[in-house]
């Protein structure tokens, strides 16, 4: 058995760069003592908005002072991610934490200041001062919140509550994550193991079947016997956001939470029911699998079972993923990937996995700094996928940031998972040309069908269960365990079809699902999603100017709101032919599939 190397063994060019950001520790807090001086200043600029120069003079100060924080953050966080264990990098992450905090509470005074001055003062200021009008946009969208903020003392009140109001969600959290043990399952050489959050979708993927079965049941009938804790949990943060949206001036908790990505909620209701429309297709993926499988039924516990399994695919040295990621994406043109290119030769990745190092895969970086990747390189088909996933999100932020000014560089999560998602999207695309054998493109297509199933229909469903749930307490309806779980049976019922054995137990599954603490987040993945084939398609096809615009989109940033930066990109995502360019390259995947299967 391989050993686990040490953080210290890692040869340096498989660790990313991170002198680039500072060159050492001591180099790290000299800039955290100057910035310890920097946030005690803020208190001198109360009178921020006594004239345009004062104004100009207080955002080029929090400008710089964000921008020397964010850069401590990255070279403490990304060096902390690189080993957990490292206590000298526990100790810089939180003490800056801990200045951030304090920052915060220096800089209170500002958005209430802002709320209590009409605009149109501040337009004479921007008139008066012509640099005020670089931030213009920036200041736009703090005074859309006007009408949702509260005077300064009754933000001052609901600062201090916010941490009680979270406590449902960190109660739900500590209880799934620490407290909730499941027994024990036998695997497939019959010995007991035992059950985890972590390794149930390992036994709920098995070739066997008694042991998907025994998973299932024991998973579900754990999360039933605590239906009524998160019940609790999960009501009380439902109660603890419709109060805050309520408070804020908002219609509903739906519209809070979009409101901060300036989404309407006909968006998150065209999804849905784009997606109703379309049931049908994903009706037939599951005919397919049932055939595959040559099962007499199909059940809840049968969907993960990947179709196809090909272990000869995993092989591949990092250089070897480099080329294919290179090539694959080679159609974005040649700027693209010369400058994709610098994430190699740069060090912007860190490749293997060392002991202490953070789990999975992620893209992180700023103005100031190279885009940094973080893998866990094994050499799988998948960690290719993933390379040029992660590759999508640092080419997003590189051109975001070389195209903007630092208050217009860093784009939203809306739009957070398009570029990436693209990226994904053509090397699969490009992989079913490479290979010319049987199985490895029936390899291909189980992995976007998979990618499909679980982002386009699965999120969808999820986010029709949060929604309708929110809806109905707003409504002044109770949410007893027994309506949630026969709800979200029902969801089930529909999504999954005639053809499909929804078991029971399935009812209970809203219980495992922490993205439902996060207020309507789980769409965006759907949306995200969407987009990328609806600017794939354009590519692939030669539509006129679809690359070019999809390149003007990367280097938006946050220049624009995230539903007029699609439409840069040639993409409307309140049309639901978006949704359905999701489903169409979904349906000809299945067909694409049945097709080789049956040669």
């Amino acid at each position: 058995m391989e050993q686990i190397k040490l953080r210290n063994e890692v040869q340096i060019e498989d660790q990313w760069d991170l002198t680039k950001i500072y060159q050492n520790d001591e180099e790290w807090y000299q800039n955290f003592d100057v910035l310890k001086k920097k946030i005690k200043k803020a208190s001198s600029f109360k009178d921020f908005l006594s004239s345009s120069k004062r104004l100009l003079e207080y955002i080029q100060y929090d400008e710089k002072v964000n921008r020397l924080m964010t850069k401590l953050y990255y070279y403490a966080h990304l060096n902390l991610d690189a080993d957990t264990t490292n206590t000298k990098y526990q100790k810089m992450a939180s003490e800056l934490s801990d200045v951030g905090t304090e920052y915060e509470e220096y800089t209170s005074f500002v958005i209430p200041s802002f709320m209590k001055t009409n605009y149109a003062i501040i337009e004479d200021y921007m008139k008066q001062e012509p640099k005020l009008k670089e931030y213009e946009f920036m200041i736009q969208n703090i005074y859309r919140y006007q009408e949702h903020t509260l005077d300064e003392e009754k933000e001052k009140m609901l600062s201090i509550l916010m941490d009680s109001l979270s406590k449902s969600s960190e109660t739900y959290e500590m209880l799934t994550d620490s407290d909730m043990e499941y027994g024990t399952i036998h695997d497939e050489e019959g010995k007991k193991v035992p059950l985890t959050d972590s390794n149930y979708s390992v036994y709920l993927s098995s070739k066997n079947r008694e042991v998907r079965k025994e998973a299932f049941d024991l998973m579900y009938d754990t999360y039933a016997s605590f239906k009524n804790t998160i019940t609790s949990t999960y009501v009380g943060d439902i109660d603890s956001n419709i109060a805050l949206a309520k408070i804020r001036n908002y219609k509903s908790a739906r519209e809070a939470s979009l409101f901060g990505d300036h989404v309407d909620t006909k968006i998150y209701d065209n999804l849905i029911d784009t997606v109703h429309k379309h049931l049908d297709v994903l009706y037939e993926y599951y005919d397919l699998k049932k055939q595959v499988l040559k099962l007499d039924e199909l059940h809840l516990y049968d969907i993960y079972t990947d179709l196809i399994e090909i272990k000869e695919l995993d092989h591949y040295t990092f250089d070897e993923a480099k080329e294919l990621v290179l090539e694959g994406l080679s159609v974005l043109g040649k700027d693209y990937i010369t400058n994709l290119k610098k994430a190699f030769d740069e060090r912007w990745i860190d490749k293997y996995h060392n002991k202490g190092k953070r789990s999975g895969a992620y893209s992180s970086g700023f103005y100031d700094t190279n885009p940094y990747i973080l893998l866990n390189f094994e050499g799988k088909l998948n960690d290719v996928s993933t390379l040029a996933h992660e590759l999508g999100h640092s080419m997003h932020t590189y051109y975001s940031c070389k195209n903007n000014p630092y208050q217009y560089s860093s784009y939203q999560i809306f739009v957070a998972e398009v570029a990436s998602t693209v990226n994904e999207l053509l090397l699969a695309k490009f992989l079913l040309k490479k290979f010319e054998d049987k199985d490895s493109k029936l390899y291909i297509l189980n992995r976007l069908l998979e990618l499909f199933k679980g982002t386009i229909f699965r999120q969808t469903m999820f986010a029709e269960f949060e929604r309708d749930m929110y809806q109905k307490r707003e409504q002044k309806e109770a949410l007893t365990n027994d309506v949630l779980c026969d709800a979200y049976l029902k969801l089930n019922q529909k999504y999954f079809g005639p053809n499909v054995v929804v078991d029971d137990k399935i009812k209970y599954e809203w219980e495992r699902i922490p993205h439902f603490y996060y207020g309507f987040y789980v769409y965006k993945y759907a949306t995200g999603l969407s987009a990328a084939c609806y600017i794939v398609n354009g590519i692939l096809s030669g539509k006129e100017h679809a690359l070019e615009n999809y390149l003007k989109f990367l280097k938006t940033g946050g220049s624009m709101y995230p539903v007029d930066e699609l439409k840069v990109a040639g993409v409307d995502i309140e049309n639901p032919k978006v949704i359905e360019s999701a489903i169409t390259m979904f349906h000809e995947t299945l067909e694409e599939m049945k097709s080789l299967l049956n040669k």
